[in-house]
């Protein structure tokens, strides 16, 4: 049997680094995205506040690239914009999360009325169908899902008293992010040139892949936020006038589920409905009306909502989309979901501007 030679080795090794490092901007590229991922990865827990900023400021800097536009200053801009932002927070943080949280809590205590309810229906079973369920099996299954409740109810009492000693993390945050997010939009120009001088020379391969990632991505975030913001209003006046409990609440549901693509929308559909059935009656019209408006709104969402404010997105198969949440929502937890697709995007953006063995542009300043 023939052996192989330390030459054929090293030839093999060459063809291999040649193969997917074909050229010096290739390395540059696979260097600036092996450390940024390292860096990100572990330094997330320390310097998420930077990040968040960062995501924040990258979002606001459209707007104030569109006051620009008009010719209006880059400072007088950024004031304007920043104060728009400092409104929105303020909504945020004293009307919209106060209600929320209070219908929150009213819906944790409706609860065992609920599942009083849903046991007597449950138990009405046997009699119904004696031939497919059996008074033992209800009760099995009954016991198992009052145990998972207590266990369930004992997780948010820790996670209450954990939210409690993390008080002083939550006020870090809404004065340190807002901050920054001002002074990233405002020296932004600095800060690049900074960061710029620690880059390899040889970039033109990176550049153009930021160039397609930065349109690709800042017109999925922005798109996204619209996205929440429109079917959260569209949900609150929808069931605020129906006389819906809880609107509000369900309404915030509504607009956060548009985060998780095809999940969220199947995980938003229990407590709309679970709501409707125990105020009025699976029977009843009211509750048929709540579940056609439900399905209105989402319809209108992939419709019409979607292709307007997404007609630029990279088109991604559904597959890919659960993956990428799968993989950095493991990662980086709610910012690693609602930033999968763009972080998807970017990985496609790579292997679609890589250069391969053989390339014609290999070499050429783009």
């Amino acid at each position: 049997m023939a052996t192989q030679t330390p030459s054929t080795n090293l030839h093999f090794f060459t063809h291999f680094f040649k193969r997917f490092l074909p050229n010096s901007q290739a390395v540059a590229l696979a260097i600036i995205l092996i450390v940024s991922f390292v860096l990100i990865y572990s330094l997330s827990d320390l310097l998420m506040p930077a990040f968040v900023s960062i995501v924040l400021a990258y979002l606001l800097e459209g707007l104030v690239s569109k006051a620009e536009a008009i010719n209006i200053p880059r400072l007088p801009a950024v004031c304007l914009v920043f104060s728009v932002f400092m409104a929105c927070l303020g909504f945020l943080l004293f009307y919209l999360i106060p209600i929320v949280s209070q219908q929150a809590v009213e819906l944790v205590q409706q609860v065992p009325e609920m599942l009083n309810r849903a046991q007597t229906g449950i138990m009405h079973l046997p009699e119904k169908y004696p031939k497919w369920v059996s008074e033992s099996k209800i009760q099995q299954v009954m016991f198992a899902v009052q145990k998972e409740l207590l266990t369930y109810g004992q997780n948010v009492l820790s996670l209450s008293a954990a939210s409690v000693v993390g008080l002083v993390s939550v006020m870090i945050y809404l004065f340190l992010v807002p901050m920054m997010v001002f002074f990233f939009l405002k020296d932004k120009q600095v800060l690049v040139s900074w960061f710029l001088q620690f880059m390899p020379q040889d970039r033109h391969l990176t550049v153009r892949v930021w160039k397609e990632v930065d349109m690709q991505i800042g017109n999925y975030v922005r798109g996204k936020f619209g996205e929440v913001f429109i079917l959260w209003a569209v949900s609150y006046l929808t069931y605020a006038a129906m006389g819906l409990n809880y609107a509000m609440l369900l309404a915030v549901l509504m607009g956060l589920q548009v985060i998780i693509p095809y999940i969220g929308a199947t995980l938003v559909t229990f407590p709309v409905l679970a709501v409707a059935y125990f105020q009025w009656g699976l029977g009843s019209d009211e509750f048929m009306y709540v579940l056609i408006a439900y399905s209105i709104i989402q319809a209108l969402d992939g419709v019409i909502l979607v292709p307007i404010l997404f007609s630029e997105a990279v088109n991604l198969h559904a597959v890919a989309i659960i993956v990428a949440i799968l993989f950095f929502g493991g990662l980086w937890g709610f910012w690693g979901v609602f930033l999968a697709i763009p972080l998807a995007t970017v990985v496609k953006a790579v292997l679609t501007a890589w250069p391969r063995l053989g390339d014609s542009r290999q070499g050429m300043d783009f």
